[in-house]
């Protein structure tokens, strides 16, 4: 593979710099694990000078706008995405293994994050009314909170980054985007796409660098109320008690392990589609991925049998090819994770069955795997592996199935197959998820909420429920006649 990139600056008030250190940071291939570029390694300084740029953006031109002519830069932002789908696509597919079949509806979907907020602040941004008598008019406003700080992940990173930005731009918000390190290309065509619609300076800036040193930076700033943060949940937890001092409002969504449970009765077939798409797209980095197969054991066999054949037709290899399904891990680290429960799995007793990956390659290839004879309790049914692994087990009625999904510390998607839909309904609910789909693969809808439960995340993403996180509810309270006032003292 060939890509012609540069070095990759921070953007901060409108330009492009450097570090303030002028430090960097190495961008890995996930094909030969060379170095792709030099990527700017921010620290403190680097973010301070961003969250001031954008705390005096809110309180100054941005903050004064009226809605129309915010909503008309949203609007303009996803125009201009959609005039570079095919080259921003490639670069996405580079940066972090993705098919390109894939990344082109990632890429097309960030686009239409903008549309959809830019839509829903023009007509679902309402406030309530409550009338008391004749006495008061009470009612509710919502208003930008502030800097919203976004640390967004290495998978689907231009989707994802758009999916927080949209909303925290829409609602009057100004932003600070902390990048994933290992996926910065994107991140960087995403602050030149802005500067070509020309938002006023401060309103959009980037940091990019580590977790540890950018990432903490933002988190502890007392002059960001907001942090939105996908990632991993122990990653998250950290980040809560870093920002617990100044009072920080957190949305997290974090990590998963869905079960899927396919009952005698399912549509076979159609289960089948699901199960490998929802495991080995993205190339299985996916929170949502359901890596936990519950089969009935009436139907076991069949549909093991059957989802072995579909492993082994998957085609892995160059994710600039159309036909490619799985790309190769974003890196090394991450590479030798996955096959580390691998092994853990077969140390445990398991069956670990693999389809084909490209031979001879430099590349972090882990191709699509089964786990079976796995046991509910082992390390590789209760951890997240993250990677194009699901581990297959049986269950013989439905109050043992939903005790074996729920019996893991994570519940952020699930789902169930079967032609009964009573059965589908009970057993959606019982379930510990936020998000549960019934006869069908993970289909997102933007109107809907999002988010998980249990050790998952907190709050939701979505719809109207993104203004819960990115704007304050305030109550007016309006006297409309001289009402009683206790007169103490008189």
């Amino acid at each position: 593979m060939k890509q012609q990139v540069k070095d990759v600056p921070h953007y901060i008030n409108g330009k492009f710099v450097s570090a303030v250190q002028e430090e960097v940071f190495e961008n890995i291939s996930p094909f030969t694990n060379q170095t792709i570029n030099q990527v700017a390694s921010g620290n403190k300084a680097d973010i301070d000078l961003a969250v001031n740029a954008a705390k005096k953006a809110f309180y100054g031109e941005w903050g004064q706008l009226k809605i129309k002519e915010r909503l008309a830069y949203i609007y303009k932002i996803a125009e201009v995405i959609d005039e570079h789908i095919d080259e921003i696509a490639p670069l996405e597919s580079f940066d972090t293994g993705l098919p390109i079949s894939q990344t082109k509806k990632m890429v097309s979907r960030a686009a239409y994050n903008f549309r959809f907020y830019a839509e829903m602040v023009a007509t679902r941004m309402v406030g309530e009314a409550y009338q008391v008598d004749d006495e008061f008019l009470n009612y509710t406003i919502h208003k930008p909170v502030g800097v919203a700080g976004l640390i967004t992940p290495w998978n689907a990173p231009f989707m994802l980054e758009t999916w927080k930005l949209a909303p925290a731009l829409a609602t009057g918000n100004t932003v600070v985007l902390k990048p994933a390190e290992w996926s910065p290309l994107t991140a960087h065509r995403l602050a030149e796409i802005i500067d070509e619609v020309g938002l006023p300076d401060g309103v959009f800036n980037v940091v990019h660098g580590y977790g540890e040193t950018a990432g903490a930076a933002l988190v502890s700033h007392p002059d960001v109320p907001l942090i939105s943060f996908t990632g991993e949940t122990t990653t998250g937890s950290e980040i809560m008690k870093n920002g617990a001092d100044s009072l920080k409002r957190f949305s997290m969504e974090l990590g998963g392990k869905s079960p899927i449970i396919v009952f005698e009765d399912a549509d076979v077939e159609r289960a089948l589609d699901a199960c490998t798409w929802g495991i080995f797209s993205f190339n299985g980095e996916r929170c949502t991925a359901n890596s936990r197969l519950y089969v009935h054991e009436s139907i076991a066999s069949t549909f093991i049998e059957q989802l072995k054949e579909r492993i082994f037709n998957i085609k892995v290899g160059d994710p600039l090819n159309e036909n490619t399904q799985v790309g190769p891990l974003i890196h090394k680290e991450h590479y030798e994770n996955v096959r580390s429960y691998l092994d853990l799995a077969k140390e445990e007793g398991c069956e670990v069955i693999s389809g084909h990956a490209p031979r001879n390659s430099e590349g972090n290839y882990v191709p699509p795997t089964l786990i079976l004879h796995a046991k509910n309790d082992m390390r590789i049914v209760q951890e997240e592996i993250f990677g194009p692994v699901i581990a297959a087990m049986t269950f013989t009625d439905e109050a043992e199935v939903i005790h074996l999904a729920n019996d893991v510390r994570y519940g952020l998607a699930g789902y169930v197959w079967t032609k009964d839909i009573q059965r589908g309904h009970r057993v959606a609910q019982a379930i510990d998820s936020g998000m549960l789909w019934v006869n069908a693969q993970n289909v997102r809808d933007l109107r809907t909420p999002f988010g998980g439960s249990k050790h998952s995340g907190i709050g939701r993403e979505g719809g109207h429920y993104a203004f819960d996180f990115y704007t304050e509810t305030q109550i007016i309270h309006i006297a409309l006649k001289d009402h009683y006032i206790p007169q103490f003292g008189k």
